[in-house]
């Protein structure tokens, strides 16, 4: 609260105004008054005046430090990309300004009501601590105020800086002994500060009612316009509410504005007697209305346009080390606030997934939708949307039952268990094998049955293989066929992923998901079994998507990131760089964006593309549990999850109803997957279409396709390993048109693929398809 009057020179001392004489006869009669207060109950009449004159000295003279000033809480802003605000939180309503930001009349609107001697005395009113110890006397007890403005002042340094309950007890306790130690402090503040400096801290610290604490903060939450262009009758009803801030709080009905009018009114007389304003002035403005302009000032995250970043924002500054050694101290540093949050959120990209949803899932609902939406090579989050409303209970008609849960981001965040992440943690199997020097066309043949009995090997090196599992693909019948890390890819095929893992090794795929950011939603040790690639561990959307980012920034993972920078009281500003490492090979990255482009013109994400370079990966789980579809674009990436908000195991989404559409079951490819390419391709409406880095065809190109072993009913393999069967260990695969030999006749001229050969024509020759 320092302001320019702070750094002048302090208040000079009592001598120096008043001379000594004065000044020792103030002091005298401040002990008498002090010693009569405290021993007219017990002692004669004939000793009190004595008494008080030896207490003088030590009560009055030797003065305490003034009490000590924290920093008052204020309220903390976040600002949009744009520096635009779309949220606050605090612990109390308060924008701090400095006295000349505050309308002449308000402060003599204040003064007059409040202590009309301000400038007078010395930090005691005698005539005013007289009348009330006359009246408190004959009372037994404190029933009226004496309190000069800088009493009050200490009163409320005192609360605000109570770090206990039984500490804010005493500043407030109604008693004789807290009067007088207000009284020394006071004493001890004049001595420290001018008086423009002690209005200036009164007015920023007050309570005016209606949860506006401060002129500034009253100003706008009562008439909507800073203090000041306080007009004379807006200043008179703020003075007024000083007073009883419970009792004439207008947001609580007619009768507290009717109270409130006669305390304004009240202040008015005040302040034509004491010759601020003429009878004149005053008389025009008590025949006025109050017209209050009542202005909101939403607090927390379920007031903003935009709850769940909000929420997001608010854990990071509660759980980030970067904000605070300890969570005690970061909960002290939130609580005081007057912080300005600069953020990553972007209202265009934010608004093209909120639509994306409400459109495809109503709030009212049981299952859910949820999407993050993140820059690549920053991990910058641009957008966190839900379809329920965030909120504590009871919903409305209109908007539904609301939910407390963060449901784009994980536990520690805000959210929840999450989902199972089904076929989306296939990638990183793809991404181990491609750096393992699989390359594009290289596969197997599959069994329509997978058991895995072996082969299956934990990061502690412990066998986790589960013979009792049975393995289908996602059709859910007993039909093999040969793949490639392509196709295999591209029809989303479970045995295959799982044959897969089982050839470049569980641990290794754990250990590319771990560098990729991938942890639990509800923070607990991923699962390392053999179902790991088919998505068995429960996801919340943003740590999906950053994973998946990865991809699009060549192999560089960024950690999520929603804050920029923070502006401190001071206006220093800390920026908070993103957090980024090379999590995987950038060779490795280019040939997964290649695999995954063939989700959307060769997979299951077929006639669903976006008019734009764009990779991704269905997920439904087994037993319809829940549904994902993860994707991006060199630009942004993001992950749309689907699933029943009362739990996804006992409510698999099956015949179900969603946004007012029948599903007999959903699918990757028939809710996210519209969600995900409708919300990306607004939000990159008007961003230039830019490619992904090719990849490199020496390495990754190519491949051939030797038979594994015959495979037993079970789904076990037979002896004799890979390499078997000689009419099938060079052939190629040609994609659309299955498995062929080079120069068979079963290639297909209209689609392009031609036997190689000299003499052919440049229209009709061969094509490498991986060229």
């Amino acid at each position: 609260m320092t302001s320019r009057h702070a750094k002048g020179r302090d208040r000079r001392d009592c001598d120096d105004r008043r001379g000594p004489v004065v000044c020792l006869c103030v002091l005298l009669v401040c002990g008498m008054l002090a010693g009569a207060l405290a021993t007219v109950a017990a002692l004669p009449l004939v000793g009190v005046t004595g008494l008080a004159v030896r207490q003088a000295k030590g009560t009055f003279v030797d003065l305490p430090p003034s009490p000590r000033e924290d920093p008052l809480p204020e309220r903390t802003v976040l600002l949009d990309v744009h520096g635009r605000p779309f949220a606050q939180f605090y612990s109390e309503n308060r924008t701090i300004v400095d006295l000349e930001q505050v309308a002449p009349v308000m402060r003599q609107a204040i003064v007059a009501v409040e202590d009309a001697r301000f400038f007078q005395h010395g930090g005691l009113d005698l005539k005013g601590t007289l009348r009330a110890l006359i009246t408190n006397t004959q009372a037994g007890a404190v029933r009226q105020g004496g309190s000069s403005i800088a009493q009050q002042l200490v009163k409320n340094i005192l609360v605000a800086g109570a770090e206990t309950d039984a500490e804010r007890a005493r500043a407030q306790a109604p008693n004789l002994q807290r009067k007088i130690a207000e009284l020394r402090y006071a004493l001890a503040l004049e001595k420290k500060y001018t008086k423009p400096q002690i209005l200036e801290r009164y007015l920023n610290i007050v309570y005016f009612g209606a949860g506006a604490f401060g002129v500034e903060a009253a100003a706008r939450r009562f008439f909507s316009v800073p203090a000041s262009r306080l007009s004379l009758p807006q200043a008179a009803t703020l003075a007024g509410a000083v007073r009883t801030p419970y009792g004439t709080d207008p947001a609580l009905g007619r009768k507290q504005q009717q109270r409130l009018k006669q305390r304004r009114n009240l202040v008015l007389d005040r302040m034509a007697d004491v010759g601020f304003v003429t009878r004149a002035e005053a008389d025009a403005a008590r025949r006025s209305p109050l017209n209050l302009r009542l202005q909101p000032a939403p607090g927390g995250c379920s007031e903003s346009a935009h709850p769940y970043f909000c929420v997001y924002v608010h854990r990071e500054l509660l759980t980030n080390p970067v904000f605070g050694h300890t969570r005690a101290e970061r909960e002290r540093h939130l609580a005081r606030g007057g912080l300005m949050i600069r953020t990553t959120l972007d209202p265009a990209v934010q608004r093209a997934a909120d639509r994306a949803i409400q459109a495809r899932v109503s709030p009212h609902d049981t299952e859910v939708a949820a999407e993050a939406m993140v820059v690549p090579g920053t991990g910058a989050i641009r957008a966190l949307a839900a379809s329920k409303r965030y909120g504590r209970n009871p919903g409305d008609r209109k908007h539904g039952p609301r939910t407390t849960f963060n449901l784009p981001a994980d536990a520690v965040h805000g959210g929840g268990m999450g989902f199972q992440a089904g076929s989306t943690f296939k990638v990183f199997t793809l991404a181990t094998a491609l750096r393992q020097g699989w390359r594009f066309n290289r596969g197997f043949r599959t069994p329509g049955l997978f058991v895995p009995a072996r082969g299956f090997t934990d990061c502690r090196g412990r066998a986790v293989n589960d013979p009792r599992a049975r393995i289908f693909n996602a059709d859910g019948r007993r039909r093999g066929g040969p793949f490639s890390i392509s196709t295999g890819t591209w029809r989303s095929v479970n045995i295959f992923f799982m044959m897969l893992e089982q050839r470049v090794g569980l641990c290794p795929v754990v250990r590319t998901a771990r560098a990729l950011g991938i942890t639990r939603a509800d923070g607990s040790p991923l699962r390392e079994v053999p179902t790991f690639t088919l998505g068995i561990n429960e996801m919340d959307p943003l740590t999906v998507a950053a994973a998946y980012a990865a991809f699009a920034a060549r192999g560089r993972y960024c950690r999520p990131m929603a804050i920029t920078a923070v502006v401190g009281r001071d206006g220093e500003r800390t920026a908070i760089p993103p957090s980024c490492h090379q999590a995987i090979d950038r060779g490795v990255a280019d040939a997964v964006n290649r695999v995954l482009s063939g989700v959307f013109g060769s997979g299951t994400m077929r006639g669903q593309g976006i008019g734009r370079p764009a990779a991704g990966k269905t997920g439904t789980n087994n037993g319809y549990t829940s549904a994902w579809f993860a994707g991006y674009t060199p630009h942004l990436a993001a992950a749309v999850s689907v699933g029943d908000i009362r739990g996804s195991y006992r409510h698999p989404l099956r015949n179900v109803v969603i946004g007012g559409r029948y599903y007999g079951s959903v699918q990757g490819a028939s809710l996210p997957g519209p969600i995900w390419t409708a919300s990306v391709s607004a939000a990159l409406r008007g961003v230039p279409a830019a490619s992904f880095h090719p990849p490199d065809m020496k390495r990754f190109g190519g491949g051939f396709t030797p038979r594994p072993a015959k495979v037993k009913k079970d789904g076990r393999p037979r002896a004799g390993g890979e390499g078997h069967g000689r009419a099938r260990s060079r052939t190629w695969r040609f994609p659309d048109r299955g498995w062929q030999r080079p120069g068979g006749r079963q290639w297909k001229r209209d689609r392009g693929w031609q036997r190689p050969g000299r003499g052919w024509k440049r229209d009709r020759r061969w094509r490498d398809p991986d060229r």
